[in-house]
């Protein structure tokens, strides 16, 4: 989104020239919108508009600014016409500036009033006109009202993640001032290929296994000279926050809010060499009170704690159990929140919103259908089903590498009516190639796969439907207890032996599609008899049967 200048011909001489010293900051190097949202400059008083589900940011200015002006408390309470309220916290920007970041759920008219030890930030007040949401902004996400195992975005239309993890993408321009030009093209990438979710770190370091003796050292960016601490990793001074560091991150946050993708922010990271300080110190919770207050108004965000956040031994399950009440405590905007951990997960699921599981075994199907069962009632994402798609350098291998055996555990997670991720190899960790068009195309991966699945998911509404039923004597189904019938058709099966309901009809249209071109056979009717036994097309991966029954009454 551009950043907006409003009311500039009322404010004072010394506000006019901080707005467009702002807006050159903006719009210095680059084209395309790099700034979180729209931003205005306070006016005790004052009015502005915004549009419902954007970001805006209020900017306070203050002459001097204490020791630490990370430290200073300072919020803005936020009241609708319509009796809604909000609390949001502020944070500092820099600059001698403050910021409250603010997204409207609703459109109306609203008020706001700040409170602060800061005097400058005390007592301030002002009024937002806020539009009607525009057609392509669909509020966060959140769990699907009508169906609990689903999520559903703000607007009520129904989200289905399809998550693609890329750890470093914060580091692809975080030395660049002027713009994102390679988180561009990775994440347009990812749009056009149907991920909805980029799982990804505020920040890592470095990975602790062998790098590729053939790694290009212009994709790797383990090791970066960036560290949202002062000092560097190597280095660190933990007594404040770089915030120079955060603002670069803004634009990445922000560019996935433009290209409809959830950021799936991980606070925390142990095992990939960061500096941290010491847990629960001041400086760590300085640290996590920030991001929670920087990030939260973020309508494609959904909080994840820590990457693996029980793997290492650097925490417990109280400072797990300790830091999500503590961002409950903050976030004024009831992000979810989950942990990249499925032990955790399981023992305390009334934490968390959804499940993170990390389950690898050859039999996925089976294995998130019990995780289904033992955890009802929340949506659940395999955020690492072990598969790992080869690239052009071995990274980290996992147990499954073949592009195809990714897409037929992805589809297993999607038919045991949970959510996957998926990985390549040439963008999940410090190994990042943002533009793969730069590959030769046998070496690029097969991302149009997702693209197919995003289709298919779409047009069937899977997440409306039923798992777990057995409809066939091979495979699995997902079904809408009436006409509609999905069957999962593993590679081994030559035909498939369907196990129709009782006032089935008279026949039934039956589509073969192939979820590796996305194409579809043409359609053909079968007479139901009892047990109908449908042939299954030669090949050597696994297929989808679209069956409709007819004649419904």
């Amino acid at each position: 989104m551009p950043l907006v200048l409003l009311n500039i011909f009322k404010l004072p001489q010394k506000s006019i020239t901080a707005v467009f010293v702002l807006a050159a900051f903006a719009t210095a190097g680059s084209t395309t919108p790099t700034v979180a949202g729209e931003a205005v400059l306070h006016r005790q008083g004052g009015e502005t508009t915004a549009g419902q589900w954007d970001v805006l940011d209020i900017r306070f200015r203050v002459d001097r600014v204490p020791g630490n002006p990370i430290d200073v408390a300072f919020s803005a309470d936020f009241s609708s016409e319509q009796g809604q309220s909000l609390s949001v916290k502020g944070f500092y920007n820099g600059n001698d500036e403050y910021l409250i970041r603010f997204t409207p759920p609703s459109a109306g008219t609203w008020s706001y009033s700040t409170s602060s030890r800061l005097e400058p930030l005390d007592q301030q007040s002002g009024r937002l006109t806020v539009r009607p949401a525009a057609s392509h902004r669909k509020g966060g996400v959140q769990i699907d009202p009508d169906h609990k195992l689903g999520f559903a975005y703000a607007n009520g239309e129904s989200y289905f993640p399809i998550a693609f993890e890329s750890d470093w993408l914060f580091a692809l321009d975080a030395e660049n001032p002027g713009g994102i030009p390679k988180t561009q093209d990775l994440v347009d990438t990812l749009a056009e290929t149907g991920f909805n979710q980029v799982v990804m770190n505020v920040y890592a370091h470095d990975v602790n296994w062998p790098k590729d003796k053939q790694l290009d050292p212009q994709y790797d960016y383990g090791s970066p000279s960036v560290f949202p601490f002062l000092g560097s990793n190597e280095s660190p001074d933990h007594r404040s926050l770089n915030i120079e560091y955060f603002k670069r991150l803004d634009r990445v946050i922000d560019y996935l809010d433009q290209k409809g993708i959830v950021a799936h922010l991980m606070i925390y990271v142990w095992n990939k060499q960061v500096a941290w300080p010491e847990a629960n110190s001041e400086a760590d919770n300085r640290y996590f009170d920030y991001v929670v207050r920087r990030y939260q108004a973020y309508p494609n965000l959904v909080w994840d704690i820590s990457k693996e956040a029980l793997g290492y031994g650097h925490t417990d399950v109280q400072y797990i159990t300790d830091r999500i009440d503590r961002l409950r405590q903050i976030d004024a905007f009831d992000r979810l929140v989950t942990v990249h951990d499925y032990g955790y997960c399981r023992k305390y699921p009334e934490h968390v919103d959804f499940v993170s599981v990390q389950l690898w075994q050859s039999e996925l199907y089976g294995v998130m259908r019990n995780v289904r069962k033992a955890i009802p009632g929340k949506p659940i994402l395999n955020i690492e089903h072990g598969g790992y798609e080869r690239g052009p350098y071995v990274v980290f291998t996992g147990n499954y590498v073949s592009p195809e055996v990714c897409l037929e555990r992805a589809y297993q997670c999607v038919f045991a009516g949970t959510y996957p991720t998926h990985y390549w190899q040439g963008a999940a960790w410090n190994v990042v190639i943002p533009d793969i068009t730069e590959l030769a195309p046998d070496a690029r991966p097969k991302l149009e796969y997702y693209r197919h699945m995003r289709e298919f998911v779409d047009r069937f509404q899977v997440d409306q439907l039923i798992a777990g039923d057995k409809k066939s004597n091979a495979g699995f189904c997902l079904h809408n207890g009436k006409d509609l019938h999905l069957y999962y058709v593993p590679k081994e099966c030559d035909f498939m032996g369907l196990r129709l309901p009782k006032d089935r009809g008279d026949t039934m249209k039956l589509t073969w599609f192939n979820p590796f071109t996305g194409q579809s056979l043409e359609p053909f009717e079968m007479k139901i008899t009892q047990w109908p036994s449908v042939k299954v097309p030669e090949g050597d991966r696994f297929q989808i049967l679209i069956c409709e029954l007819q004649n419904q009454d």
